[in-house]
């Protein structure tokens, strides 16, 4: 990016070694600068202003197609009947005052106007009909080329710098929920409790005998069997509510009691994560 600037003709001159300072005590009756918040009418002598303090800034450009593109739209000219003599007067004004300031920045500059110069010379010849007897190319077909495409980039540009952008134009909001101190077991699903369950009939047909006996089994009985053992300890384990050596069908009745006490909400069966051992205890009261 380049910047233009030019010197104000009213700026105050500088003292030079062995020249008188010109810079009048009193301006209109007023200080020209304010130091520590008192008026200063003169400036002192041992005073070092650096010439680029002095500078008034006209116009940013990007390089020598903004340049070119401002000139040519700050006076309405077609695009593509560009007057090419107006306008690289112009550009030279431009670029001779870029030239005071940056001569390495110039350089590019003065590419472009080494360009405009050959193609406003090309039009000035006359024109000749191509061996093939098609019309020769204009000369600024190039030229009118990249600044068309560089509008349309410029412009692309402008509308993807005016979408919303993160940290800058908005911020993400961030909500902090404090997390309740009360444990929350994972809950138990069907699949796990019937894996477990289909564990427990394993266990049991490996100690099953073959014997025929008719047994009245109670359901009130298993649940109040299970509800005084959990009495006795805080956690115990799912398999170790069964005795599979008693059989199929005790384990069978056994497991119903403890259906019955989870649905009546008596027990709590519990796992610490998933696939980990399944834990049955007493439910606490909530009063």
């Amino acid at each position: 990016m380049v910047k233009l600037a030019q010197l104000p003709s009213s700026a105050p001159e500088l003292a030079i070694a062995g020249q008188a300072d010109s810079t009048p005590s009193i301006i209109d009756g007023m200080g020209f600068a304010k130091l520590y918040g008192e008026p200063l009418f003169k400036l002192p002598n041992d005073l070092y202003i650096p010439p680029d303090a002095l500078e008034v800034f006209l116009e940013a450009f990007e390089g020598p197609l903004d340049l070119l593109l401002y000139l040519i739209r700050k006076q309405n000219f077609n695009i593509l009947d560009i007057p090419m003599a107006q306008v690289t007067l112009q550009y030279l004004e431009y670029v001779d005052q870029i030239r005071v300031h940056n001569l390495e920045l110039a350089g590019e500059y003065l590419l472009m106007a080494a360009m405009l110069i050959e193609i406003k010379s090309r039009m000035l010849l006359p024109v000749k009909k191509a061996d093939t007897g098609d019309d020769v190319n204009d000369p600024r077909a190039e030229l009118v080329r990249r600044l068309i495409e560089y509008e349309q980039m410029k412009l692309a540009a402008k509308e993807i710098d005016a979408v919303p952008q993160l940290g800058r134009d908005y911020v993400r909001a961030q909500i902090f929920i404090e997390q309740s101190l009360v444990p929350r077991w994972p809950e138990v699903h069907a699949v796990d409790l019937q894996s477990a369950w289909a564990d427990v009939l394993k266990r049991a047909k490996l100690t099953a005998h073959h014997t025929i006996s008719r047994e009245e089994l109670s359901v009130r009985e298993h649940m109040t069997s299970i509800l005084r053992r959990l009495k006795s300890a805080r956690f115990v384990e799912f398999a170790d509510l069964f005795e599979p050596g008693r059989g199929i069908p005790v384990v069978v009745v056994n497991f119903i009691a403890l259906l019955e006490l989870a649905k009546e909400t008596l027990i709590e069966i519990t796992q610490a994560e998933a696939f980990a051992p399944i834990y049955v205890r007493l439910a606490y009261s909530h009063d």
